[in-house]
């Protein structure tokens, strides 16, 4: 069986000296045709490169197998889910006798921060791997109809945490009824998830997780130094900085690791990334670097109540499970602003997205597509999405398309074939039935309405806090965001909330820069001040 090309730098080959770096850390074994290296559905604790012969990735080994990509000498094996503990979604097994080197994935991190270029070339081909298995719909199967909120709701989930997954839809595939009745499932027990033979009826995302190996036990130690609520940028840079600075930091987010930014399909202004970063690869690199330092990330974890118990902080989660800190952070970010439309509802469950990913993107290939907006999301989602979409009208309320976007992403909007930019301009009305077909749009300042087709709806109005976890145990402005600083009577650190210990970061807090960088910058900053309690504490 022939090697597969070494797409965009998805299957690199070690040269020499990277071999001879990674040899003295492993043991050197012999493999016989046939042989499972790495098992789907098990995490991986061993790096393994392939010395001779050949190792095939495939997903549902015998069931009939489907062969993802073949590897040979001086290959390695695995994918981003080595690095952040989750199990493999995919099959390796060797297809003729060999040799392959087998290193303890614990040797292999001891290595990493004493060789960039290894690490950077693992972790680029990596990063790769999950996405062309995203692309292939490897890993599990969601079966379900596209006018299911369930089956959409399982998507995003998946969609939200990279994982790698086919969708089976039961109004357009002509093999999901047999699929069915093989499995001896009814139409009305839709959708379910497949999942190395399991079959999981409508599970809610919590059981998705753990089936998958997405969700760890809860952190059970007594009383941690930070418990960080929101994976967002703000989140995530608490915990690298909380966790590289020796502080025990728990971090808890109810969908996924990235927030906002992580549904991103290209972020242009972020320091440091002059060709771009798409929000999901920044999400995984930042999980990747906060667990290297010993953050623990749980995924999802809903805080439903803050509580203040025996001079400590009280997390309560929605599973009943309590969680005790020295400091808590709330970087929960916002939640998309809601479109009051007449008709809107019939077809929101089918045609109305808040993000555009990948996912998005193939849902609506081919078709006229709206998007409402006039910031940097509803911007980029337009670039984005003139790449696969038939046509995109883009519907803005202010005078200009620059007024409240980025200049280069204006630009940019307004150099992309495919985009139709109405400014000055409002939706009135959604017209469909199951399914979206049409918007009527509104001219401001002449009031004449027009017809324009569209099989989706993308929302990008701004945001509202996510702080009704909070209930009334945190001083919050007219707006709902929360006040920190200055902003509150009395003596107080920057960040710090009307509760002593308790701080806020990124879009939750009122008065912030909707930026990525900005939110990074508050999570950072957010960990000196915890330092300083934490110190006054003591």
């Amino acid at each position: 069986m022939k090697e597969t090309p070494d797409l965009y730098g998805a299957y690199p080959r070690l040269d020499e000296y990277q071999l001879a770096e990674l040899t003295p850390l492993g043991e050197r074994r012999t493999t016989s045709a046939g042989e499972v290296l790495q098992q789907a559905g098990e995490p991986p604790d061993e790096f393994i490169v392939v010395l001779d012969g050949t190792v095939a990735i495939v997903q549902d080994l015998g069931q009939p197998e489907r062969v993802i990509a073949v590897h040979g000498p001086r290959r390695f094996l695995g994918e981003i889910g080595m690095l952040t503990g989750q199990p493999m979604f995919l099959t390796a097994v060797a297809q003729e006798p060999g040799e392959v080197l087998a290193v303890p994935l614990d040797r292999l991190r001891d290595l990493v921060p004493q060789d960039p270029r290894l690490a950077d070339l693992i972790l680029r081909a990596f990063l790769i791997r999950r996405s062309l298995q995203l692309t292939l719909g490897a890993g599990f199967a969601i079966i379900g109809s596209r006018f299911s909120a369930d089956t959409r709701r399982l998507r995003e989930f998946a969609a939200r945490n990279r994982l790698p997954h086919q969708w089976v839809d039961l109004e357009t595939d002509a093999e999901a009824e047999r699929l069915l009745r093989e499995l001896g499932i009814k139409r009305d027990e839709t959708p379910v998830v497949i999942w190395r033979g399991e079959v999981l009826r409508n599970p809610d995302n919590e059981r998705l997780a753990a089936a998958v190996g997405l969700r760890r036990t809860t952190p059970v130690q007594s009383v941690c130094d930070l418990i960080v609520v929101g994976a967002g940028p703000a989140g995530l840079a608490a915990a690298v900085y909380g966790a590289s600075e020796g502080l025990a930091t728990v971090v808890l987010d109810a969908v996924a690791t990235g927030g906002q930014a992580g549904t991103a399909s290209r972020i242009e202004n972020y320091l440091g990334f002059p060709a771009g970063i798409s929000g999901a690869e920044l999400a995984d690199r930042a999980e990747i670097q906060a667990r290297r330092f010993g953050a623990e990330i749980t995924v999802p974890a809903t805080a439903i109540a803050l509580e203040e118990r025996d001079g400590h902080h009280v997390v309560l989660l929605e599973n009943e499970a309590r969680m005790s800190s020295r400091a808590v952070l709330i970087a929960s970010g916002v939640r998309y602003r809601k479109l009051d439309l007449p008709g809107l509802d019939a077809v929101t469950s089918t045609s109305v997205y808040y993000a555009a990913t990948e996912l998005e993107a193939n849902l609506c290939r081919n078709d006229p597509v709206v998007i409402v907006g006039g910031g940097n999301s509803a911007g980029q989602a337009a670039v984005f999405l003139a790449q696969h979409a038939a046509d995109v009208v883009l519907v803005v309320r202010s005078n200009e398309l620059g007024q409240d976007m980025s200049r280069y992403l204006a630009d940019r909007i307004e150099q992309t074939e495919g985009v139709d930019v109405l400014v000055h301009s409002e939706l009135r009305e959604a017209r469909g039935e199951r399914a979206l077909q049409e918007v009527v749009v509104e001219d401001l300042k002449t009031g004449e309405r027009h017809v324009e087709p569209a099989k989706a709806l993308f929302v990008f109005i701004g945001g509202l806090p996510h702080v009704r976890w909070l209930s009334d145990q945190i001083d919050l402005d007219d707006r709902g965001f929360v006040l920190t600083g200055s902003q509150l009577p009395g003596e107080r650190q920057l960040l710090e909330t009307s509760r002593t210990g308790v701080f806020a970061a990124g879009d939750v807090r009122s008065g912030s820069v909707k930026r990525v960088a900005a939110a990074v910058g508050d999570g950072a900053l957010a960990i000196r001040m915890v330092h300083e309690h934490l110190g006054r504490s003591r």
